[in-house]
Protein backbone atom coordinates (compact mmCIF):
# COMPACT_ATOMS: atom_id res chain seq x y z
CA UNK A 1 0.00 0.00 0.00
CA UNK A 2 1.51 2.86 -1.36
CA UNK A 3 1.81 6.26 0.76
CA UNK A 4 1.83 9.45 -0.76
CA UNK A 5 0.67 12.10 1.60
CA UNK A 6 0.91 12.28 5.58
CA UNK A 7 -2.90 10.56 6.14
CA UNK A 8 -2.10 7.82 3.57
CA UNK A 9 1.37 7.33 5.49
CA UNK A 10 -0.79 7.01 8.84
CA UNK A 11 -3.09 4.45 6.76
CA UNK A 12 -0.59 2.84 5.50
CA UNK A 13 1.27 2.03 8.70
CA UNK A 14 -2.09 0.62 10.08
CA UNK A 15 -2.15 -1.62 7.14
CA UNK A 16 1.24 -3.12 7.76
CA UNK A 17 0.27 -3.55 11.20
CA UNK A 18 -2.30 -6.05 10.04
CA UNK A 19 -0.32 -7.39 7.05
CA UNK A 20 3.25 -7.85 10.07
CA UNK A 21 -0.02 -9.56 12.63
CA UNK A 22 -0.66 -12.34 10.15
CA UNK A 23 2.81 -12.62 8.89
CA UNK A 24 3.47 -13.79 12.05
CA UNK A 25 0.86 -16.76 12.49
CA UNK A 26 2.39 -17.67 9.14
CA UNK A 27 5.78 -18.19 10.64
CA UNK A 28 4.91 -19.68 13.79
CA UNK A 29 3.09 -22.04 11.68
CA UNK A 30 6.15 -22.98 9.69
CA UNK A 31 8.25 -22.87 12.65
CA UNK A 32 5.63 -25.73 14.24
CA UNK A 33 5.78 -27.63 10.76
CA UNK A 34 9.68 -28.06 10.92
CA UNK A 35 9.53 -29.10 14.52
CA UNK A 36 6.75 -31.53 13.52
CA UNK A 37 9.25 -33.09 10.73
CA UNK A 38 12.11 -33.54 13.40
CA UNK A 39 9.88 -35.20 15.39
CA UNK A 40 8.57 -37.79 13.31
CA UNK A 41 12.35 -38.76 12.42
CA UNK A 42 12.77 -39.21 16.07
CA UNK A 43 10.10 -41.28 16.53
CA UNK A 44 10.42 -43.07 13.14
CA UNK A 45 13.84 -43.06 11.01
CA UNK A 46 12.89 -45.76 8.33
CA UNK A 47 10.43 -43.96 6.42
CA UNK A 48 10.48 -41.97 3.33
CA UNK A 49 10.12 -38.72 2.27
CA UNK A 50 6.47 -38.43 1.38
CA UNK A 51 5.02 -40.12 4.79
CA UNK A 52 7.74 -37.51 6.89
CA UNK A 53 5.45 -34.62 4.80
CA UNK A 54 2.06 -36.11 5.40
CA UNK A 55 2.52 -37.01 8.71
CA UNK A 56 4.18 -33.58 9.26
CA UNK A 57 1.40 -31.84 7.95
CA UNK A 58 -1.05 -33.68 10.41
CA UNK A 59 0.79 -33.10 12.76
CA UNK A 60 0.49 -29.12 11.94
CA UNK A 61 -3.05 -29.30 12.03
CA UNK A 62 -3.48 -30.58 15.35
CA UNK A 63 -1.11 -28.43 17.11
CA UNK A 64 -2.46 -25.26 14.90
CA UNK A 65 -4.37 -24.20 17.50
CA UNK A 66 -1.88 -24.47 20.46
CA UNK A 67 0.06 -22.44 18.26
CA UNK A 68 -2.18 -20.11 17.86
CA UNK A 69 -3.20 -19.33 21.08
CA UNK A 70 0.67 -19.66 22.06
CA UNK A 71 1.45 -16.67 19.44
CA UNK A 72 -1.58 -14.97 20.56
CA UNK A 73 -0.12 -15.19 24.58
CA UNK A 74 3.02 -13.12 23.20
CA UNK A 75 1.16 -10.47 21.37
CA UNK A 76 -1.13 -10.08 24.61
CA UNK A 77 2.63 -10.11 26.69
CA UNK A 78 4.31 -7.91 24.14
CA UNK A 79 1.22 -5.78 24.04
CA UNK A 80 0.97 -4.53 28.44
CA UNK A 81 4.64 -5.38 28.66
CA UNK A 82 6.94 -4.41 25.62
CA UNK A 83 7.46 -0.96 27.31
CA UNK A 84 9.04 -2.55 31.00
CA UNK A 85 11.39 -5.17 28.46
CA UNK A 86 12.47 -2.11 26.58
CA UNK A 87 13.13 -0.45 29.74
CA UNK A 88 15.16 -3.44 31.21
CA UNK A 89 17.72 -3.45 28.36
CA UNK A 90 18.33 0.74 28.17
CA UNK A 91 17.97 1.03 31.87
CA UNK A 92 15.38 4.27 30.57
CA UNK A 93 13.23 5.07 33.75
CA UNK A 94 10.44 7.69 33.88
CA UNK A 95 11.39 11.24 34.87
CA UNK A 96 8.56 14.34 35.97
CA UNK A 97 8.94 17.98 35.53
CA UNK A 98 11.08 18.65 38.99
CA UNK A 99 13.86 16.47 38.02
CA UNK A 100 14.50 17.58 34.42
CA UNK A 101 12.12 21.06 34.05
CA UNK A 102 14.25 22.16 30.42
CA UNK A 103 13.18 18.86 28.47
CA UNK A 104 10.02 18.18 30.24
CA UNK A 105 9.06 21.75 29.46
CA UNK A 106 10.00 21.59 25.64
CA UNK A 107 8.00 18.10 25.25
CA UNK A 108 4.78 19.75 26.89
CA UNK A 109 5.27 23.30 24.77
CA UNK A 110 5.08 21.47 21.65
CA UNK A 111 2.35 18.56 22.57
CA UNK A 112 0.43 22.13 23.49
CA UNK A 113 0.87 23.60 20.43
CA UNK A 114 -0.64 20.96 18.52
CA UNK A 115 -3.16 19.39 20.84
CA UNK A 116 -0.82 16.30 21.05
CA UNK A 117 -1.29 13.92 24.11
CA UNK A 118 1.53 14.08 26.43
CA UNK A 119 4.24 11.17 26.28
CA UNK A 120 5.37 9.80 28.98
CA UNK A 121 9.25 11.20 29.71
CA UNK A 122 12.17 8.83 30.15
CA UNK A 123 15.77 9.63 30.54
CA UNK A 124 18.39 7.14 29.65
CA UNK A 125 21.72 7.32 31.53
CA UNK A 126 24.49 6.96 28.27
CA UNK A 127 26.82 9.35 26.51
CA UNK A 128 25.13 8.31 22.94
CA UNK A 129 23.46 10.63 21.63
CA UNK A 130 20.12 9.94 20.56
CA UNK A 131 16.34 9.49 21.36
CA UNK A 132 13.06 6.86 20.87
CA UNK A 133 9.60 6.47 20.97
CA UNK A 134 7.49 3.41 22.30
CA UNK A 135 4.07 2.45 22.80
CA UNK A 136 0.75 0.84 20.96
CA UNK A 137 -1.97 3.10 22.52
CA UNK A 138 -2.18 7.13 23.69
CA UNK A 139 -1.31 5.75 27.31
CA UNK A 140 1.85 3.77 26.31
CA UNK A 141 3.31 6.25 24.40
CA UNK A 142 6.31 7.56 25.71
CA UNK A 143 9.65 9.42 24.11
CA UNK A 144 13.22 8.18 26.00
CA UNK A 145 15.82 10.19 25.66
CA UNK A 146 20.34 9.81 26.64
CA UNK A 147 21.29 11.81 28.81
CA UNK A 148 24.38 12.41 26.32
CA UNK A 149 21.66 13.75 23.84
CA UNK A 150 20.75 16.68 26.88
CA UNK A 151 24.17 17.61 27.17
CA UNK A 152 24.92 17.75 23.50
CA UNK A 153 22.07 19.91 22.14
CA UNK A 154 20.64 23.05 22.73
CA UNK A 155 17.38 23.50 23.60
CA UNK A 156 16.17 24.22 19.52
CA UNK A 157 17.73 21.24 18.95
CA UNK A 158 16.74 19.12 21.81
CA UNK A 159 13.12 20.48 20.69
CA UNK A 160 13.48 19.29 17.44
CA UNK A 161 14.46 16.15 18.31
CA UNK A 162 11.14 15.80 20.38
CA UNK A 163 9.02 16.59 17.81
CA UNK A 164 11.16 14.19 15.51
CA UNK A 165 9.63 11.59 18.03
CA UNK A 166 6.43 13.18 18.42
CA UNK A 167 6.11 12.72 15.04
CA UNK A 168 6.50 9.16 14.67
CA UNK A 169 3.61 8.89 17.53
CA UNK A 170 1.39 10.64 15.05
CA UNK A 171 1.98 8.99 11.92
CA UNK A 172 1.75 5.62 13.52
CA UNK A 173 5.38 4.34 13.02
CA UNK A 174 5.51 3.67 16.85
CA UNK A 175 3.12 1.21 16.74
CA UNK A 176 4.29 -0.19 13.41
CA UNK A 177 7.77 -0.87 14.68
CA UNK A 178 6.70 -2.73 18.08
CA UNK A 179 4.50 -5.04 15.87
CA UNK A 180 7.68 -5.61 14.15
CA UNK A 181 9.62 -6.25 17.18
CA UNK A 182 7.29 -8.96 18.33
CA UNK A 183 7.23 -9.97 15.26
CA UNK A 184 11.12 -10.79 15.24
CA UNK A 185 11.32 -12.20 18.45
CA UNK A 186 8.89 -14.92 18.51
CA UNK A 187 9.77 -16.05 15.84
CA UNK A 188 13.79 -15.78 16.71
CA UNK A 189 13.15 -17.74 19.75
CA UNK A 190 11.48 -20.51 18.88
CA UNK A 191 13.36 -20.57 15.41
CA UNK A 192 16.28 -20.98 18.09
CA UNK A 193 14.73 -23.10 20.36
CA UNK A 194 13.93 -25.41 17.80
CA UNK A 195 17.90 -24.99 16.25
CA UNK A 196 18.92 -26.59 19.24
CA UNK A 197 16.71 -28.87 20.26
CA UNK A 198 17.82 -30.13 16.25
CA UNK A 199 21.36 -30.13 17.11
CA UNK A 200 21.24 -31.95 20.54
CA UNK A 201 19.40 -34.54 18.59
CA UNK A 202 21.98 -34.88 16.06
CA UNK A 203 24.55 -35.50 18.53
CA UNK A 204 22.84 -38.28 20.47
CA UNK A 205 21.38 -39.99 17.41
CA UNK A 206 25.37 -40.00 15.56
CA UNK A 207 25.60 -43.00 17.81
CA UNK A 208 22.84 -45.22 17.16
CA UNK A 209 20.11 -43.55 15.32
CA UNK A 210 18.24 -45.86 12.71
CA UNK A 211 18.38 -42.82 10.30
CA UNK A 212 21.91 -41.44 10.58
CA UNK A 213 23.15 -44.90 11.45
CA UNK A 214 21.24 -47.14 9.55
CA UNK A 215 21.53 -50.02 12.12
CA UNK A 216 18.66 -52.60 12.16
CA UNK A 217 18.34 -56.46 12.87
CA UNK A 218 20.96 -58.99 10.84
CA UNK A 219 18.67 -60.79 9.67
CA UNK A 220 17.41 -58.47 6.98
CA UNK A 221 17.82 -59.27 3.32
CA UNK A 222 20.03 -57.60 0.88
CA UNK A 223 16.50 -55.29 -0.96
CA UNK A 224 15.39 -54.73 2.64
CA UNK A 225 18.97 -53.11 3.11
CA UNK A 226 18.45 -50.77 0.18
CA UNK A 227 15.39 -50.08 1.00
CA UNK A 228 16.85 -48.67 4.86
CA UNK A 229 19.30 -46.72 2.84
CA UNK A 230 16.59 -44.95 0.80
CA UNK A 231 14.54 -44.33 4.28
CA UNK A 232 17.88 -43.25 6.03
CA UNK A 233 18.12 -41.13 3.27
CA UNK A 234 14.73 -39.65 2.67
CA UNK A 235 15.23 -38.77 6.62
CA UNK A 236 18.46 -36.92 6.36
CA UNK A 237 16.64 -34.79 3.61
CA UNK A 238 13.70 -34.02 5.57
CA UNK A 239 15.87 -33.22 8.51
CA UNK A 240 18.03 -30.60 5.75
CA UNK A 241 14.30 -29.47 5.29
CA UNK A 242 13.06 -28.74 8.78
CA UNK A 243 16.45 -26.90 9.12
CA UNK A 244 15.89 -24.99 5.55
CA UNK A 245 12.46 -24.14 6.95
CA UNK A 246 13.55 -22.61 10.50
CA UNK A 247 16.52 -20.73 8.59
CA UNK A 248 14.35 -19.23 6.53
CA UNK A 249 11.40 -18.25 8.85
CA UNK A 250 14.18 -16.50 11.10
CA UNK A 251 15.51 -14.88 7.83
CA UNK A 252 11.43 -13.50 6.53
CA UNK A 253 11.31 -12.07 10.47
CA UNK A 254 14.52 -9.97 9.98
CA UNK A 255 13.07 -8.73 6.31
CA UNK A 256 9.49 -8.06 7.83
CA UNK A 257 11.54 -5.29 9.62
CA UNK A 258 13.90 -4.07 7.70
CA UNK A 259 10.69 -3.89 4.76
CA UNK A 260 9.70 -0.80 6.59
CA UNK A 261 9.41 1.98 3.95
CA UNK A 262 12.75 4.42 4.98
CA UNK A 263 10.17 7.01 3.97
CA UNK A 264 9.19 7.28 7.21
CA UNK A 265 11.99 8.62 8.82
CA UNK A 266 12.00 11.98 5.97
CA UNK A 267 8.69 12.58 7.16
CA UNK A 268 9.66 12.49 11.21
CA UNK A 269 12.05 14.84 9.84
CA UNK A 270 9.39 17.35 8.14
CA UNK A 271 6.60 16.75 10.75
CA UNK A 272 9.68 17.87 13.53
CA UNK A 273 10.04 21.17 10.96
CA UNK A 274 6.20 21.78 10.70
CA UNK A 275 6.05 21.46 14.70
CA UNK A 276 9.16 23.91 15.75
CA UNK A 277 9.30 25.83 12.32
CA UNK A 278 12.60 25.88 12.18
CA UNK A 279 14.47 23.65 9.72
CA UNK A 280 18.19 24.48 10.64
CA UNK A 281 17.58 23.28 14.53
CA UNK A 282 16.91 20.07 12.58
CA UNK A 283 19.61 19.92 10.49
CA UNK A 284 22.01 20.55 13.12
CA UNK A 285 20.57 17.81 15.83
CA UNK A 286 21.39 15.59 13.14
CA UNK A 287 24.39 16.74 12.28
CA UNK A 288 25.74 16.17 16.14
CA UNK A 289 23.82 12.60 16.48
CA UNK A 290 25.67 11.28 13.20
CA UNK A 291 28.16 8.62 14.52
CA UNK A 292 27.62 9.14 18.02
CA UNK A 293 24.22 7.29 18.44
CA UNK A 294 25.27 3.76 18.94
CA UNK A 295 23.51 2.45 22.32
CA UNK A 296 26.25 0.41 24.30
CA UNK A 297 24.42 -3.04 25.18
CA UNK A 298 21.41 -2.56 22.88
CA UNK A 299 19.75 -4.59 20.72
CA UNK A 300 19.18 -4.36 16.67
CA UNK A 301 15.48 -4.00 17.82
CA UNK A 302 15.75 -1.11 19.98
CA UNK A 303 18.46 0.66 18.08
CA UNK A 304 15.86 0.13 15.21
CA UNK A 305 13.70 2.64 16.99
CA UNK A 306 15.98 5.90 17.64
CA UNK A 307 16.33 8.60 15.84
CA UNK A 308 19.54 7.56 13.87
CA UNK A 309 20.56 3.57 13.82
CA UNK A 310 23.87 4.11 12.58
CA UNK A 311 25.41 1.57 9.78
CA UNK A 312 28.21 0.96 7.45
CA UNK A 313 29.43 -0.99 4.52
CA UNK A 314 27.37 -4.13 3.58
CA UNK A 315 25.21 -3.99 6.44
CA UNK A 316 23.97 -0.37 5.52
CA UNK A 317 22.12 -2.46 2.48
CA UNK A 318 19.67 -3.66 5.51
CA UNK A 319 19.10 -0.62 7.43
CA UNK A 320 16.15 0.67 8.74
CA UNK A 321 16.73 4.27 8.69
CA UNK A 322 18.17 6.42 5.71
CA UNK A 323 21.66 7.96 6.03
CA UNK A 324 21.95 11.28 8.17
CA UNK A 325 23.49 13.17 4.93
CA UNK A 326 20.37 12.39 2.83
CA UNK A 327 18.09 12.97 5.44
CA UNK A 328 19.85 16.79 5.58
CA UNK A 329 20.03 17.00 1.85
CA UNK A 330 16.28 16.32 2.11
CA UNK A 331 15.69 18.93 4.76
CA UNK A 332 18.21 21.63 2.70
CA UNK A 333 16.03 20.98 -0.52
CA UNK A 334 12.31 20.97 0.81
CA UNK A 335 12.42 22.53 4.00
CA UNK A 336 14.97 25.25 2.74
CA UNK A 337 17.15 24.52 5.64
CA UNK A 338 21.13 25.42 6.15
CA UNK A 339 23.69 22.52 6.40
CA UNK A 340 26.91 23.38 8.36
CA UNK A 341 28.72 20.50 6.99
CA UNK A 342 29.90 17.28 8.84
CA UNK A 343 31.24 17.22 12.38
CA UNK A 344 34.82 15.90 13.20
CA UNK A 345 34.22 12.04 14.39
CA UNK A 346 34.34 12.24 18.70
CA UNK A 347 37.90 11.36 18.67
CA UNK A 348 39.25 14.20 16.21
CA UNK A 349 36.44 16.64 18.08
CA UNK A 350 38.33 16.19 21.26
CA UNK A 351 41.84 16.65 20.41
CA UNK A 352 41.42 20.73 19.35
CA UNK A 353 39.89 20.23 23.16
CA UNK A 354 43.23 18.87 25.14
CA UNK A 355 45.49 21.16 22.30
CA UNK A 356 43.50 24.74 23.42
CA UNK A 357 43.61 23.54 27.20
CA UNK A 358 47.59 23.04 26.93
CA UNK A 359 47.95 26.19 25.51
CA UNK A 360 45.96 28.35 28.00
CA UNK A 361 48.27 26.38 30.23
CA UNK A 362 47.06 24.53 33.59
CA UNK A 363 47.01 25.66 37.28
CA UNK A 364 50.68 26.00 39.26
CA UNK A 365 49.83 23.00 41.04
CA UNK A 366 48.30 20.85 38.06
CA UNK A 367 51.60 21.82 36.61
CA UNK A 368 54.12 20.89 38.81
CA UNK A 369 57.24 22.24 40.54
CA UNK A 370 59.47 22.15 37.64
CA UNK A 371 57.18 23.40 34.72
CA UNK A 372 58.36 26.92 35.26
CA UNK A 373 62.11 27.87 35.20
CA UNK A 374 60.56 31.30 37.50
CA UNK A 375 58.92 29.02 39.93
CA UNK A 376 59.83 27.79 43.52
CA UNK A 377 62.15 24.67 43.32
CA UNK A 378 59.78 22.42 45.24
CA UNK A 379 56.08 21.90 46.14
CA UNK A 380 54.34 23.09 47.75
CA UNK A 381 54.67 26.60 46.31
CA UNK A 382 55.50 29.41 48.60
CA UNK A 383 54.01 33.22 48.41
CA UNK A 384 56.67 35.20 46.67
CA UNK A 385 57.27 38.63 47.81
CA UNK A 386 55.42 41.41 46.76
CA UNK A 387 58.43 43.01 45.88
CA UNK A 388 59.91 40.16 43.29
CA UNK A 389 58.78 40.46 39.68
CA UNK A 390 58.51 37.09 39.12
CA UNK A 391 55.94 36.29 41.75
CA UNK A 392 52.85 36.48 41.93
CA UNK A 393 51.45 39.16 44.25
CA UNK A 394 48.34 37.24 44.74
CA UNK A 395 49.79 33.95 46.11
CA UNK A 396 49.13 30.22 45.11
CA UNK A 397 45.72 30.30 47.83
CA UNK A 398 44.29 33.74 46.88
CA UNK A 399 44.73 37.37 48.19
CA UNK A 400 46.01 37.19 51.38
Amino acid sequence: MAAYGLYTHIASNKFRSMVLLAGLFALVYVLVYAGALVAEVVLNGNETVAYYLSRAFADLLKAAPFATIAAAVWIVIAYFFHQSMIDAVTGGHDVTRQEEPRLYNLLENLCISRGITMPKLKIMESPALNAFATGLNPRQYSITVTTGLLNALNDKETEAVLGHELTHIKNGDVQLMVVAVIIAGVVGFFGELFFRLFTNFSWSSGSGGSWSSGSSSSSRSSSSSSDGKSSGGGAVIVIIIAVVLIVVAWLVSQVVKLALSRSREYLADAGSVELTKDPDAMISALRKIENRGELPGATSAVMELCVDNPREGFADLFATHPSVQSRVDALVKFAGGHDPGPLPPPDEANEPEAQVERQDGPSPLRQGPWGDASGPASPPPVPAPSGTAAGNPMGPWGRR
